[in-house]
């Protein structure tokens, strides 16, 4: 928990509000699970030290989650991809991940929603080695080898959707997965590929120790709309619609602790961080891993709740990605609801 000197006193109190019981060391507030409730929930995310999960981060380093009266347990994979596959075999009950996983699943019949949005962006960056110098360069370049977190993850995703669009035939590219932290900034830097989509701070430092040039970033909010001609969304937490029948007052305590983080973040200082970050997630440099966070904080959802050109946007995605001929028909309001969120941002106006 930050100390009082790192939080001014307003927002001690306003953290204290949120999560009762915290600042004194105490038990948490009366737990919210219906009686009958599981008392865990497996969250699965990939690449959990990523900024792209700090929110989840954050929730569980400020005892939000504990707060709340809930049990998490978060299960750490390579990739989004294989995060996805713990939720679809029910070894996990939420997923942290990328939205346009539920508009893709939606496709093959799972009904899965978007409880909480966490990022206004996908977060996630298409670099290249500086010896390859354009993008054009690297798109003729044979036997292309490009990094991504692991096959089927949102990484994998803008990386196959920059190839096409620079008229690059899937075939011709092999993608390699290349983790997360260290090893993926050294598989660049040792030419093992000759690029790499991933998210911050992975990215900062190989623009900063490699030299790497930016092939298409979604970073930003004005570069994510102009890579996918509208607002598209990033991480979130969605879940399968009967864990959400089955444990609802869980799926609203969930989504309570998630949008405090979400405000909590909004004015976090470095040294507020500092203190929730656990040391090996800075990748040896903090400033650089710093330097990320406020290049990317804009894109963070400030109240959970998804954008309303979002879910269109990655419906587009998802067409312009696999090069359907004719779109499909997806019921896109089944694949999110911002009912949690807004009674979750009611109740943070309230305190």
């Amino acid at each position: 928990m930050p100390s009082l000197p790192l939080l001014t006193r307003r927002r001690w109190a306003w953290l204290c509000a949120v999560a009762p019981g915290l600042a004194m060391g105490a038990g948490p507030a009366a737990p919210v699970a219906a009686k009958g409730e599981d008392e865990r929930i497996r969250i699965a995310v990939g690449a959990r030290s990523t900024l792209y999960h700090l929110p989840l981060l954050v929730a569980e380093g400020l005892g939000l989650f504990q707060a709340e009266g809930l049990q998490v347990e978060i299960l750490d994979h390579a990739g989004g991809s294989l995060a996805v596959q713990a939720l679809a075999s029910g070894a996990a009950d939420v997923c942290c991940g990328a939205y346009e996983h539920v508009v893709r699943h939606q496709l093959h019949g799972r009904d899965w929603r978007s409880l909480v949005v966490l990022a206004r962006t996908p977060q996630v960056a298409l670099v290249a080695h500086p010896r390859h110098g354009s993008g054009a360069a690297l798109a003729r370049l044979p036997g292309l080898r490009v990094g991504v977190t692991a096959p089927g993850s949102s990484t994998h995703y803008l990386a196959s959707l920059w190839l096409r669009e620079a008229g690059v035939s899937l075939a011709r590219a092999q993608f390699v997965a290349v983790g997360n932290g260290s090893a993926a900034v050294e598989a660049l830097r040792s030419a093992r590929v000759h690029a790499v989509c991933h998210a911050d701070p992975v990215l900062t430092l190989l623009e900063q120790r490699a030299g790497a040039r930016v092939l298409a970033d979604a970073r930003s909010l004005k570069d994510s709309e102009q890579l996918y001609g509208g607002p598209m969304p990033g991480g979130c937490l969605f879940a399968p619609q009967g864990f959400v029948q089955r444990r609802p007052q869980q799926t609203q305590a969930l989504v309570q602790a998630m949008v405090a983080a979400l405000r909590w973040l909004q004015t976090a200082s470095p040294a507020d961080l500092a203190r929730v970050v656990p040391k090996g997630y800075l990748l040896g440099d903090r400033s650089a891993y710093l330097m990320a966070f406020e290049k990317v904080r804009e894109t963070l959802s400030p109240d959970g709740v998804m954008p309303a050109e979002g879910p269109a946007t990655a419906l587009r995605t998802v067409v312009r990605g696999e090069s359907m001929t004719q779109p499909p028909r997806v019921l896109l309001e089944k694949t999110f609801s911002n009912s949690w969120a807004l009674r979750a941002r009611q109740r943070l106006e309230r305190v």
